[in-house]
């Protein structure tokens, strides 16, 4: 079994919303969302969780699959709340220059996981993650009241 840990900063007046991490196999993806459903329910974002949880999810997928590491590493999804917005990142030890948006054939087996992203979020992002490697992030806005 993966060994994993979630978070709530406790500072007050925190954005950080909360963490998880987890070591990078396929059951982390479903802990990912499972664990995002219910930690973010106390804050009634006004936007589709559902939404963010399919995002999280192909963030989750993609940073398992291109993350690499000599020593063992693991994921790492923060959420935060940015203003009105809820900003949620995705970290990996990856390299930052291989996250792109592919537009895959139909017949393509991968490839449209950023392209969900893109269609779904307000924004997103990747570049440098501040704990090494790579962070994809998204926004989606409007999804509290100022």
């Amino acid at each position: 079994m993966a060994a994993y840990t979630i978070d709530r900063d406790p500072s007050e007046g925190s954005p950080r919303l909360g963490a998880m991490t987890f070591h990078p196999g396929p059951e982390s993806v479903s802990r990912a969302r499972r664990w995002f459903r219910k930690f973010i329910a106390p804050y009634d974002p006004a936007c589709s969780v559902e939404d963010c949880v399919l995002m999280i999810s192909e963030l989750v997928t993609n940073a398992i699959r291109y993350g690499q590491a000599d020593e063992p590493w693991l994921v790492r999804v923060e959420w935060f709340r940015d203003g009105t917005s809820l900003r949620v990142e995705v970290h990996n030890p990856g390299l930052p220059a291989n996250v792109r948006l592919r537009r895959p054939d139909a017949t393509d087996a991968h490839g449209r996981g950023l392209l969900l992203v893109d269609s779904i979020a307000d924004s997103w992002h990747a570049g440098p993650s501040r704990f090494g490697g790579t962070a994809v992030s998204f926004l989606m806005a409007d999804v509290w009241p100022s």
